[in-house]
């Protein structure tokens, strides 16, 4: 079964890995980021080995993305971010190809493992199974 496992972020927290502190958490130094990223290399390529890793990457920051959305006359509506009324976006995800949901809930409590500094905000590790077919819905 495929799963894509999901990771959330906010714009502040891509701004306090470039250093910058705010009310929603401490700045991140360059050894705290390199951690986040030798643990995340890691985890990617236990999951190469294992044959479960499908493909996964992380997502710009919410500043630089679109939504887009059909408007009541049919014509496209656009907003840029970031959001108020979405505090939180994806970060990153990984679709695993895993033998159970047992083993895929096994990694992503390893995932929400992952080293921040004190005080950083901790979002869950989000498990969605995809569905094959769309028989499934």
């Amino acid at each position: 079964m495929k799963y894509l496992v999901m990771v959330q972020g906010s714009q502040a927290d891509y701004e306090a890995m470039r250093g910058q502190a705010s009310d929603a958490g401490p700045a991140w130094s360059e050894k705290d980021v390199q951690a986040m990223f030798a643990f995340m290399g890691e985890v990617n390529n236990d999951l190469s080995e294992s044959g479960e890793f499908v493909d996964g990457n992380g997502l710009a920051e919410p500043a630089r993305t679109r939504f887009v959305s059909a408007g009541k006359d049919g014509k496209p509506v656009i907003s840029d971010g970031p959001y108020s009324e979405t505090k939180e976006l994806l970060a990153g995800y990984w679709v695993l190809d895993c033998e159970s949901l047992e083993r895929v809930t096994e990694i992503a409590a390893r995932i929400a493992t992952c080293p921040a500094p004190e005080g950083a905000p901790v979002y869950p590790v989000v498990i969605r199974p995809i569905l094959d077919g769309g028989g499934d819905v």
